[in-house]
């Protein structure tokens, strides 16, 4: 009842402008942000000021305007209106080490936020609100997050339409589509799609400004976790869940069917699955399609939640076994590491004797300053220990003795390695965790991919795009390895997850 009172009073404050709008007597005002950050709960490091704003301060006016992909979509659509005027609001840069970062502070949660009342303070009125989320942030001491910063920006915006897009790994609930007024959530993983997400979102908006459309949403919580590894949608039953929500889209026209898979790693009690469905002033149908998408993920549960990946020495020895059948390059997906300082598929494969692999990447900022102290230079043979020490999964240091073959900087890296030793083995090292999604870092440091039987990759799914999607890959082994990530659930030690939750706790 809130959410239809609340919906029907900002339609009749578009109505009323709506005339003003339509003579051109003024134009929309509309503010962007974003808040993006998807928080590994169990890594050991919280996330605050400091790495908030390692690379920069926030970012401020046309900067925000530039700042991701959902925002570009959502400029270049609206600005195919005309009639609009786009306002960056203060915005926080992405946190150094993205999701390997664990609880942000509430300090500064506040900070950002606060900026964010501040700028709409000095700045507005807006006519709208764009924001550009993640929907996995955690925040000490404030459970729903995502939904706090749309209530914290309403208290000063007014009763403005909050239109927000999501990553498809968000934890949310009610609470926010009951603050927002329209939800969008991405579709592909690997996130192809964020620009054009970004695009519908801008439609939703001027379309609502407009009076053409007026949201109402209905959501749902399955009761379903998975993995991340697990979400990507090239493969079953993630792509059948995503094909779904477009063939609903396909068959009503101005229907938005969202779903976010959740991100497993963050101990909330949103956690898991969403269904979100926005519809032009139809509540029924909007729960009739949600009802029905929910319904869907709660029945494919099995294949989705329920699946088990090989552990590191079997992993392993598969690939090894694939490498030695010619299916090269194999690709090991080492999908649980959150801080990329893991060694265990490194100890591995020196263990069951390979040959010809790459690790891409481990990060050690450890073992990159210590080169730099001891001015190494590229070509000097190296004694070093390598990883091993980030957290408690991490394993043990490996001793590597070889080539110090790259030792340069590499994208925003001031420094990055590599280190050739064994048997035309190859490790890269970075400052910090570096996800591979294609095979740009190894042309950039003179590896050539079609020399390399067996490469070891920290990542889940965006592997996929550069590895899988374009035929690359002659084989393909997800591994279990050790890690703040892993895929079976039902080893972590939640706190805070809802206690009827698949598979962690229903496991029929």
């Amino acid at each position: 009842m809130k959410k239809i009172i609340i919906a029907s009073i900002s339609f009749l404050f578009i109505l009323s402008c709506k005339s003003d709008r339509q003579s051109g007597k003024e134009d929309f005002r509309i503010g962007i942000a974003t808040f993006s950050h998807e928080t590994c709960t169990f890594c050991p490091r919280p996330t605050g000021t400091e790495e908030f704003e390692y690379y920069g301060a926030p970012l401020k006016g046309d900067e925000v305007l530039n700042s991701d992909s959902y925002i570009k979509g959502f400029v270049d659509r609206i600005h195919e209106y005309g009639g609009v005027q786009l306002e960056g609001i203060t915005s926080p840069r992405d946190a150094v080490g993205g999701s390997s970062g664990s609880w942000i502070t509430k300090e500064a949660f506040d900070k950002y936020t606060g900026a964010m009342q501040d700028d709409i303070k000095k700045n507005g009125p807006y006519d709208g609100i764009y924001l550009s989320l993640h929907g996995a942030m955690a925040v000490t001491g404030i459970p729903k997050p995502e939904a706090e910063i749309v209530r914290r920006l309403r208290k000063v915006a007014g009763d403005i339409p909050v239109i927000v897009t999501l990553d498809l790994h968000a934890n949310e609930d009610h609470e926010l589509s009951d603050a927002a007024t329209g939800v969008i959530i991405i579709k592909r993983y690997p996130h192809y799609d964020t620009y054009n997400q970004g695009a519908r979102a801008a439609r939703l908006m001027i379309n609502t400004l407009r009076g053409d459309y007026l949201p109402v949403m209905a959501t749902r919580k399955p009761g379903v976790i998975t993995p991340s590894v697990y979400q990507g949608t090239g493969v079953s039953p993630a792509m059948e869940i995503m094909e779904r929500a477009r063939r609903w889209e396909d068959r009503v026209p101005g229907v938005y069917v969202s779903v976010a898979f959740g991100f497993a790693y963050a101990d909330v009690p949103d956690v898991g699955a969403t269904t979100m469905v926005i519809t032009n002033n139809n509540q029924e149908l909007a729960d009739s399609i949600a009802d029905d998408m929910s319904g869907y993920i709660w029945r494919v549960r099995h294949q989705f939640a329920g699946k088990k990946l090989p552990g590191t020495a079997e992993g392993v020895r598969l690939s090894i076994k694939a490498a030695k059948e010619g299916r090269t390059p194999v690709v090991i997906a080492d999908h649980s590491d959150r801080t990329g300082n893991s060694t265990h598929i490194l100890a591995e494969l020196i263990r069951q004797g390979a040959e010809n692999f790459c690790i891409a990447t481990i990060a050690d900022e450890k073992l990159i300053k210590q080169l730099l102290e001891s001015d190494t230079k590229a070509g000097s043979m190296i004694k070093v220990m390598v990883g091993g020490y980030a957290d408690e999964y991490a394993g043990e240091p490996v001793p590597i003795e070889g080539t110090l073959e790259y030792f340069d900087s590499y994208g925003r890296y001031d420094k990055a390695a590599v280190i050739r030793f064994g048997k035309d083995n190859t490790i890269i090292i970075t400052p910090e965790l570096h996800q591979v999604t294609d095979i740009g870092i190894l042309g950039a440091m003179g590896l050539d991919i079609n020399k390399i039987d067996i490469i070891s990759l920290k990542s889940r799914v965006h592997f996929r795009r550069g590895f899988y999607e374009n035929g690359l890959a002659g084989a393909i082994y997800e591994v279990d390895a050790p890690g703040l990530g892993p895929a079976d659930l039902t080893s972590i030690e939640y706190k805070n997850i809802p206690e009827d939750i698949y598979p962690v706790y229903r496991r029929e």
